[in-house]
């Protein structure tokens, strides 16, 4: 497909790309589109700027404190967000050069399609799955289709769920994390009619819900099982601040990824659990009132502590989608905290200068503080879910 023909299409493969069957429609208020027009123009020229200095073999990860840029590896969990940030800018600007940086990125990814590694949705739906809304290229489909064949494999039906990090042996580890990935398994099975992958998704998210949750809805990381028996042997939050804390991005993973499986399957136990989550979240009297969480909601410091700007970009994506799912009482307090994330997320306390934190659009992110690991730097994860609230922000109500 010619450039300037796709283009002609990207306002329809916008229109549908947010839109989900809402049962409360909300509208947005013109105060706040006006913000995130000026951020998504923004976006771009900054993305232009980050565009001069990734290596041609690698993605864009963070800015360091000193001043130097760090790549990833194809391999690398974080590896997809950089082009599927692309692709969402060129949603809402159909901007060539940002879409031809996107497909240059593409070349590199697609031999990740056989990746053992459960991080595969993260990698190949958030970069080829967007490419997807640009342009049905039928190689597109092909390689998620193999990638969604490849995390299958991680799958144990004793246990329930697919595997995360490498266990010892007679054990099998699962993070929160993982929910998100479910979202290529599903996409699987429409785009084939094969029910297996959904099947894989759904006992997967079931598996969770019973096993990484407490009584309030707020999250364990990390849970462990037998691998044989698929029994429990210990709960644990390891990028967090200790095991019965809330780690701020893991709440979002979870958000999100329960608010992503009702969608996908209608069943109210999964928007139960995204609206308890939610409240877990908004209710806390660890959040700060601008909405921004701390890397951990239970960590020592506070109001000092670090906080954790993609886990509010994470928030704030799934808060709206989530809105389109309820009554207009939540409808309206997921919208409205959403709004305040994004006015957050907006301000010169959290968006770079054009050129500033090396070209990334959101600063003051936490990858893994107890490991030192990425703390209070920009984070390429936290600018694609950034984009992706405001673009769907705008289009609330449609």
């Amino acid at each position: 497909m010619k450039i300037r023909y796709l283009f002609t299409a990207i306002a329809c493969f916008a229109a549908v790309s947010f839109g989900y069957a809402q049962k409360t429609v909300i509208k947005p208020k013109p105060e706040i589109l006006k913000l995130i027009n000026d951020d998504l123009s923004f976006a771009g020229a900054q993305y232009k700027f980050l565009m001069k200095h990734v290596p041609a073999d690698s993605l864009p990860e963070t800015f360091r404190p000193d001043g130097t840029w760090q790549s990833c590896a194809a391999k690398s969990w974080t590896s997809g967000f950089y082009p599927g940030t692309l692709f969402y800018l060129c949603l809402d600007k159909k901007d060539t050069m940002l879409y031809n940086e996107g497909l240059r990125r593409l070349k590199i990814m697609e031999s990740q399609k056989t990746i053992n590694s459960h991080d595969i949705g993260f990698m190949m739906y958030c970069s080829f799955g967007n490419a997807m809304k640009l342009n049905a290229d039928p190689s597109y489909k092909d390689i998620l289709l193999t990638s969604a064949q490849s995390l299958s494999k991680r799958f144990n039906p004793k246990v329930g769920c697919t595997m995360s990090w490498g266990s010892k042996p007679g054990e099998f580890r699962v993070i929160i994390d993982n929910m998100m990935n479910l979202e290529l398994l599903m996409w699987a099975t429409k785009a084939t009619g094969d029910s297996s992958y959904a099947k894989i998704a759904i006992s997967h998210a079931n598996t969770t819900m019973k096993n990484h949750f407490r009584p309030d809805y707020s999250s364990y990381h990390l849970v462990n099982y037998n691998s044989e028996t698929g029994q429990v042997i210990r709960k644990q939050t390891v990028q967090g601040y200790a095991d019965d804390s809330a780690w701020g991005r893991g709440q979002g993973w979870g958000l999100y990824g329960f608010t992503m499986m009702y969608r996908e399957t209608k069943d109210p136990k999964y928007l139960k659990q995204a609206k308890g989550i939610a409240n877990f979240i908004l209710s806390s009297p660890n959040l700060p009132a601008d909405k921004v969480p701390y890397w951990d909601f239970n960590t020592p410091g506070k109001p000092n502590a670090f906080r954790d700007a993609s886990a509010g970009a994470i928030y704030a994506s799934a808060l709206i989608e989530l809105a389109g799912y309820v009554d207009a009482v939540n409808a309206k307090r997921y919208v409205d905290a959403a709004e305040t994330i994004i006015k957050t997320l907006s301000s010169s306390a959290f968006r770079s200068p054009y050129g500033g934190t090396g070209g990334f659009i959101l600063k003051h992110s936490v990858g893994h503080l107890p490991k030192g690991v990425l703390i209070d730097v920009p984070l390429t994860y936290a600018d694609y879910y950034f984009v992706e609230a405001m673009l769907r922000y705008k289009n609330l109500g449609k």
